[in-house]
């Protein structure tokens, strides 16, 4: 899919390099090219590259485009072949594109009841294996981010559990932005009641932008409560397509009902947030009196019951952000700045985990378990790479002296003939069964100058019992895990030691030319 915005002056619909020399040509892409929405319209609406509503399709079938999400093809592709500005050639390899996914596809052998996927009735929709996997999808996307004194999981015996936010009782919050409807909607609040009978429930704020809160009311059911999970967060009225947030707090009052409630209670409290982005909630990690946090993301159908499950401890959360959670200031960095490398002398501090040298609110790939777990590399295929076994490989050096060859270079046969596997041993230190999911990353021995800080090569989920041990195993490719980009934009790989990490433990890998 092509995208709306232009790279340097060139939409990227109307890129024939784009199209043509990178992604049939070095990526040797078999499929079709499609337009974003309406992106071929704002190549002659918006942005005023083509002249005519003709010029803007002749522009985008020649530079590689096939089939357009919109109706510009449709209203002026005629048109244009009429006016001689496009030769039917072009339409007609666009169809061939088309139609040669759709032969790929099978559509055109006959019958296609006996074909994969050719039998889907209404037995399907909504089945109960379905349902299931919306409820474990849901599970694993929630995030423990904060558990002091392991106030979490709250136990069963609680004899009143007050509810509070304008999030605990929104069906429609629960799944987010495109989607189609759910099966069956169950709440935070109507699961929490499943397992706490004595559940009073308010909404704390009119509407999750919070403009009036009922702070009063909220206080008064919290100190009555022997426990409060507050469940507060976003929605589509604060961020959608088409509507950016402009900040990272929390929307209006919630802030301040949030850390009333928990000067209020009687324990430390629970806070969940259900959002798409990240929220800067500095006030609640570093608030004694809130207890415990989970981000829960927008968890579908299945979100409701799987909170419930992971606050009472029938599941053991595993989730880890998939995103950096930045303070309040990173909003000052102009997001027509893209630049990934920080420059201090600018004050300028990088983005994304492999670069970021700011404060964070959580980091990329945190998150809490009710257990603890240990990692060791038991077993590393090798621990020495070497790159000079052909002449033919050309090396140079870095301003520092460092040696390092082209990846373009080393070829395909050599990267695949000095792949690394690495066993990681992991194990449950806690009483609780868990899916955990390990993260391996890889950081040069000498990360500045352009290096990223640290790279995830990959992840592995391995489900353990309390006290079980357990063995995962990961493939590192060298030319693609353990090269950088330089600074001309090619990848390289640079001599010296570079580390493998998971969790504490980390492992030397030495490239030698």
């Amino acid at each position: 899919m092509c995208a709306y915005n232009r790279v340097n002056g060139v939409p990227s619909c109307a890129d024939s390099s784009l199209l043509f020399k990178t992604v049939r040509g070095e990526w040797d892409f078999k499929g079709y090219v499609t337009s974003d929405c309406d992106a071929v319209a704002i190549i002659h609406n918006d942005q005023g590259y083509a002249k005519a509503p003709e010029d803007a399709v002749v522009d985008v079938l020649k530079a590689g485009m096939d089939l357009n999400c919109g109706s510009y093809l449709q209203n002026y592709t005629k048109s244009a072949v009429l006016q001689k500005k496009l030769p039917e050639s072009q339409v007609d390899r666009a169809l061939h594109n088309l139609f040669a996914v759709r032969m790929r596809l099978g559509l055109f052998n006959g019958n296609p009841v006996p074909n994969p996927f050719g039998n889907i009735g209404m037995d399907q929709i909504c089945s109960p294996e379905h349902q299931i996997l919306a409820l474990e999808a849901a599970r694993n996307g929630i995030v423990l981010l904060k558990n002091d004194a392991k106030l979490l999981p709250l136990p069963k015996s609680t004899m009143s559990l007050a509810v509070i936010g304008p999030n605990a009782n929104s069906p429609q919050t629960l799944i987010g932005n495109y989607a189609g409807p759910p099966c069956k909607s169950v709440t935070p609040l109507q699961a929490l009641e499943s397992y706490i009978k004595n559940t009073v429930y308010h909404p704390g704020c009119d509407t999750v932008s919070c403009s009036t809160a009922a702070i009063d009311k909220a206080v008064d059911i919290a100190k009555r409560a022997d426990y409060v999970v507050l469940i507060m967060g976003l929605d589509q009225t604060e961020e959608r397509e088409a509507l950016d947030r402009v900040d990272l707090f929390l929307p209006g009052r919630q802030q301040e009902l949030i850390v009333s409630v928990a000067k209020a209670a009687k324990r430390p409290v629970v806070l969940v947030l259900l959002s798409g982005g990240p929220i800067d909630i500095s006030f609640a990690k570093d608030d004694p009196r809130i207890g415990g946090i989970f981000w829960a993301g927008y968890p579908g159908e299945g979100g409701g019951n799987a909170l419930a499950e992971v606050i009472f401890g029938d599941h053991n959360p595993g989730g880890r952000l998939p995103v950096t959670w930045y303070p309040q200031d990173f909003t000052k960095v102009p997001m027509t700045d893209m630049r990934m490398r920080p420059e201090s002398s600018l004050d300028y501090p990088g983005r994304t985990y492999r670069f970021y040298k700011g404060d964070t609110v959580f980091e990329f790939g945190y998150g809490l378990s009710y257990s603890k777990y240990s990692y060791s590399f038991t077993r590393v295929s090798q621990n020495n790479l070497y790159l000079n076994h052909s002449s033919s490989l050309h090396t140079k050096e870095t301003s520092e002296s460092v040696r390092y060859m082209l990846v373009s270079e080393v070829g395909a046969e050599i990267c695949d003939e000095r792949k690394i596997t690495v066993h990681v041993g992991v194990k449950n230190n806690g009483e609780l069964a868990g899916k955990h999911p390990v993260l391996l990353y890889v950081r040069h021995g000498n990360h500045g100058n352009g290096r990223p800080k640290k790279q995830l090569i990959g992840f592995r989920s391995v489900i353990l019992s309390g006290g079980e041990m357990g063995e995962i195993q990961f493939e590192v490719s060298p030319c693609e895990h353990l090269s950088r980009a330089n600074e001309y934009g090619l990848m390289v790989m640079e001599e010296g030691r570079h580390f493998l990490v998971v969790g504490d433990d980390k492992h030397p890998i030495t490239i030698i030319i």
